[in-house]
């Protein structure tokens, strides 16, 4: 049984509807912070469990839920002619078509016939009277959240409970402490969903009986007694006792233990894998499972990082996995034909790249990809000596560095194809700043798609057309006039940059062989230089 999609409505940076499709498998959600990577997330865990922070939503509702800009309408619509309806929040999950008949209906919406629930919060239908005459008195500035309720049903109109819902949400944040309580919930929820009906009985059976264990120690009955004597507070009998209220109170007092330690003591990466696992671990047939995969590269090494996507990988048969990210190692391995980018409430996907990009970034997945995804604009250059000089040029021109405009200068190697692929994709605005090197005719060949006729309006390819000529030879080979060294020197004086650099080269090939062999000290040298130099045209083309 899979999510088809997810609705969300004016709930937290989500300002009116927002719909997310989810694909089969592996999702990976990127974008910037406050994005909503991580309300979409919260959404549909709150949607399918009830819950908000490890506790019952109940007990978490307040007005800072609603879309701040929706309240600010409202409570200014309240003193005009025509008030606005009071804001509510809605999550609506839509099933497959055909999966769980008895939750279909037309209670969503979009009012379409479909599978699937919603936990929604609206003012409460019983005090809505009582709530006209608070607004009539006047001075509403805040959403008054004490006549509000929720509503967790299904599209055909039946009451919910965690329970009566066959999918089971497992949100992992190993970046948070907010499910710290005592005891690990979150862990001991994960394990309740793991174990059978009869399973979770008998650790119930087992735990009240610890409860009558518990009080009937001479010791216990001891202290109860005497707390009683000094307690004048009231009539009936004060004891210490254990918290058996609920049948599933074992939940929040029993602790997880990994070699002997309190699960909520062992390393937060450790805690993402054990978590993580059980999760992928859970096969009942009648279950399904998502899994809500906070940044799992926090607190984890490469090396565990590796062992937990190989976990995802090789265990996602039957689930549906939501993973929210900044890592492009993290969207490299599990594919970028997975990657969704929320970006403004927009949605864009990377699912039409070529087969073998996708396998390039796969196994290659040191690229910085969401560097290019996540900036604003990009400018790519073949190594660090170019990604200095440019970043220099920029500044000398606009009195700050690219990244303070959020233009990014990437380093990509000799891979510009594989990232223009996805700026295309995105329509991202890139500029490529490459060398000629030693034939204009094959660097067109090479750009062709992006030269010419098929120019893209997002994508510029900024290169030298003149090809630089000389008799220069180092250890017997020709050397290349059109790289970003020798293409500097021709924009200054030998003077200039021997003055930068701190050499005495008496000809310019003396300079051209001290630069080539010290490309990035020389890069550097730039970047830091107290003067200005002037900067072949091309790069200058690419600030565009």
């Amino acid at each position: 049984m899979q999510i088809e999609k997810v609705t969300i409505e004016n709930y937290r940076c989500f300002e009116g509807e927002f719909l997310f499709p989810l694909k089969e498998g592996i999702n990976i959600l990127v974008g910037n912070n406050e994005a909503g990577k991580s309300t979409i997330l919260e959404a549909i865990h709150l949607a399918l469990s009830g819950l908000m922070d490890g506790r019952y939503f109940q007990f978490e509702l307040n007005e800072y839920l609603f879309n701040q800009a929706v309240v600010s309408s409202y409570v200014e619509s309240l003193a005009t002619d025509n008030p606005l309806p009071p804001p509510r929040i809605t999550v609506e999950i839509q099933f497959q078509d055909g999966a769980l008949p008895e939750f279909k209906g037309t209670e969503n919406l979009k009012k379409e016939n479909v599978s699937g629930l919603f936990f929604r919060v609206e003012l409460d239908e019983r005090l809505a009277k009582e709530y006209e005459e608070f607004v009539k008195a006047g001075e509403v500035n805040s959403l008054p959240i004490e006549y509000y309720t929720f509503y967790w049903m299904t599209f055909a109109s039946d009451p919910l409970t965690p329970r009566a819902i066959p999918v089971k949400s497992a949100l992992i944040d190993s970046s948070s402490n907010k499910y710290k309580n005592g005891s690990d919930v979150y862990i001991n929820r994960i394990i309740r969903d793991f174990l059978n009906e009869k399973e979770r009985i008998s650790v119930s059976q087992a735990h009240r009986m610890m409860k009558d264990s518990f009080m009937g120690q001479e010791a216990i009955q001891a202290i109860n007694a005497r707390i009683h004597e000094a307690s004048p507070i009231s009539d009936k009998q004060v004891a210490l006792s254990v918290d058996g209220s609920s049948k599933n109170s074992w939940e929040t007092t029993l602790v997880t233990f990994l070699d002997r330690i309190p699960f909520q003591y062992i390393g937060k990466g450790e805690q993402c894998l054990v978590k993580t696992k059980l999760a992928l671990s859970h096969k009942k047939a009648q279950e399904a499972n998502i899994i809500l995969l906070e940044e799992p590269e926090n607190h984890l090494s490469h090396s565990k990082m590796n062992k937990l996507i190989n976990e995802l990988r090789n265990n996602e048969e039957g689930k549906q996995i939501l993973i929210s990210t900044h890592s492009s190692f993290v969207a490299n391995k599990l594919g970028l034909e997975n990657l969704v980018l929320l970006d403004n409430q927009n949605i864009l996907k990377l699912s039409e790249l070529r087969d073998d990009t996708e396998l390039f970034f796969e196994k290659l997945a040191g690229y910085d990809t969401l560097r290019l995804i996540l900036c604003k604009k990009a400018i790519l250059v073949e190594g660090d000596s170019d990604e200095l000089v440019v970043q220099r040029a920029y500044k000398d021109k606009y009195g700050c560095l690219p990244i303070e405009n959020e233009i990014d200068v990437i380093s990509v190697g000799t891979s510009f194809l594989r990232f223009l692929e996805i700026a295309e994709a995105l329509g991202k605005p890139v500029a490529v700043v490459t060398d000629t090197d030693w034939s204009l005719e094959a660097l067109e060949n090479k750009y062709e798609d992006y030269l010419g006729d098929n120019q893209k309006e997002n994508i510029t390819i900024c290169y030298d057309p003149e090809m630089d000529e000389g008799d220069l030879e180092i250890g017997g080979k020709p050397f290349n006039y059109n790289t970003l060294e020798p293409k500097l020197l021709k924009a200054n004086d030998r003077a200039t940059l021997n003055t930068i650099f701190g050499t005495d080269c008496e000809s310019d090939d003396d300079l051209r062989k001290y630069m080539k062999a010290n490309k990035t000290d020389c890069a550097l040298k730039v970047f830091n230089a107290e003067q200005n130099i002037t900067y072949p045209e091309y790069i200058m083309k690419s600030f565009e």
